[in-house]
């Protein structure tokens, strides 16, 4: 009796997790009417999240160099990071979990907490953000962290209270094969979504998408060719924020 329900609930517990994930805020795209007439019948290009819970979110990510506005010397900068509440046995996964962007470029990721990146002179501002099994960014109040600072005879960014964008996916001249999704990961950094009355405006080409929270956005079915992702933090009225990483451009390959 007591080994048919032991299975009885594995076999449930199985199907739960097995069960396909729920997707939220689907909206279908039309193509440009410049598209083959041929085309018409391939499948509709497709704009959602998955509705999933939050990994790690008591997670920290502490930065301890480079100071607020610290001034380097050209050359080897030291960053070091304190993580806490998190699973950092990256020498067993050989993943990288903890990923740096610098000036809204690509991301770079580093196997330890503590590491050099050869940098010239300028001006810089680093996010530095955690991420999941799948590689995407943690987005929990302490997950991730920014800083500015200086390497050279370079003057600090201009003050702003404004938040601004860290784009995690696409990276530049990311390519995908045709039929896989295309993830876009973002981060509003500095500010709130939602107390702040902020949303992100995403356009692949003419394909345009709005989101007015912080999650993963798919897209499927995409036709073969090249396109522009566009990422634009705005204000709930429309409104472009001034910011000089109010807006994140990558360009991709479906084929």
């Amino acid at each position: 009796m007591n080994k048919n329900l032991t299975l009885l609930s594995l076999i449930c517990l199985f199907s739960a997790c097995s069960a396909e994930k729920q997707r939220v805020n689907e909206e279908v795209v039309e193509m440009p009417t410049t598209i083959d007439a041929a085309q018409t019948d391939t499948p509709k290009v497709k704009f959602f999240q998955y509705e999933d819970q939050a990994a790690y979110p008591d997670a920290i990510l502490e930065l301890y160099t480079p100071l607020g506005n610290q001034i380097f010397k050209p050359g080897k900068v030291p960053f070091e990071f304190n993580v806490k509440n998190f699973p950092f046995e990256l020498n067993e996964t050989k993943d990288f979990k903890l990923f740096n962007i610098l000036n809204g470029g690509d991301p770079a990721g580093f196997y330890a907490p503590i590491f050099q990146r050869d940098l010239t002179e300028g001006s810089y501002r680093v996010v530095a953000y955690l991420v999941d099994e799948e590689g995407l960014a943690l987005k929990n109040f302490g997950n991730y962290v920014d800083r500015d600072f200086q390497v050279g005879e370079s003057r600090p960014f201009p003050y702003s209270a404004e938040p601004y964008l860290a784009l995690n996916f696409p990276r530049s001249e990311q390519v995908y094969d045709a039929g896989s999704e295309v993830i876009i990961d973002f981060l509003v950094v500095g500010g709130d979504m939602k107390l702040d009355g902020l949303k992100v405006a995403i356009e692949l080409n003419d394909l345009k998408y709005e989101i007015d929270h912080m999650a993963p956005v798919r897209v499927e079915n995409l036709p073969v060719g090249t396109y522009q992702v566009k990422v634009r933090l705005l204000r709930s009225d429309g409104k472009e924020l001034d910011g000089p990483f109010s807006t994140v451009s990558k360009d991709i390959i479906v084929r």
